[in-house]
């Protein structure tokens, strides 16, 4: 599948491992990155998700999408993500995505158009269960460069859970064009939904313009 991830915003807390270990699929271990455990908030457009290489699919193949995800290591040592969450506003793309185990919420998701390089997003889930509200100001001037920001952005796949058995499933991008970016609204509450109850500001604030990426088939992951 491939798609364009645009206008991404990534707020990132510290947290311990042991708190990130609840949510690892079988035989899969948070990632530690400048000796923590990360959890993310991200938002971005997705633009022209299609099958394989042909056309995007119309209307369903674009959609704000806003996701809470951890960082993974797998037994071989292959590092990844683990989505906790992610909600967008397409019901199809919801429902099939949630067979293959990934787990979509559906909500009222939608950018925030603010001027002036001003970047975020708005969700609310259906009967108002969490909601979230956050935008960024990014510096363009600048290049996000540390160990930390590219680690953290830098993932070319993820670990889920399915029918009893764990997957990697890859994905190829260029590396993200990245800015750091300071908070300029933040409101949320898909954190704490989730099982994270973080608090203060983030420890880390980036914002990319967008890569375009391509999802390969899924792998078994052998955990023994």
């Amino acid at each position: 599948m491939d798609q364009f991830w645009a206008d991404a915003v990534f707020l990132h807390w510290r947290i311990d491992a042991g708190v990130a270990a609840r949510f690892m699929p079988p035989g899969v271990v948070p990632d530690v990155v400048d000796g923590s455990s990360w959890v993310g908030l991200i938002g971005f457009r997705m633009v022209g998700a299609g099958l394989g290489r042909g056309l995007p699919v119309p209307y369903l193949g674009s959609f704000a999408e806003i996701n809470v995800r951890l960082y993974s290591r797998g037994p071989d040592g292959t590092r990844g993500v683990v989505f906790v969450t992610l909600d967008a506003s397409r019901l199809a793309v919801v429902l099939a995505a949630r067979t293959a185990g990934i787990p979509y919420v559906w909500s009222r998701c939608s950018p925030l158009n603010r001027g002036e390089g001003e970047v975020g997003y708005d969700v609310v889930r259906f009967r108002r269960q969490a909601a979230s509200r956050f935008a960024v100001q990014p510096d363009p001037t600048r290049t996000a460069e540390d160990e930390v920001s590219l680690e953290l952005t830098a993932r070319f796949g993820l670990h889920s859970a399915l029918a009893g058995r764990t997957l990697y499933i890859p994905n190829t991008h260029t590396p993200w064009p990245l800015h750091p970016a300071r908070v300029t609204e933040l409101d949320d509450g898909l954190l704490a939904a989730a099982g994270f109850p973080v608090s203060g500001s983030p420890d880390s604030v980036l914002f990319s313009p967008g890569v375009q990426t391509q999802f390969g088939k899924p792998g078994v992951v052998h955990t023994s």
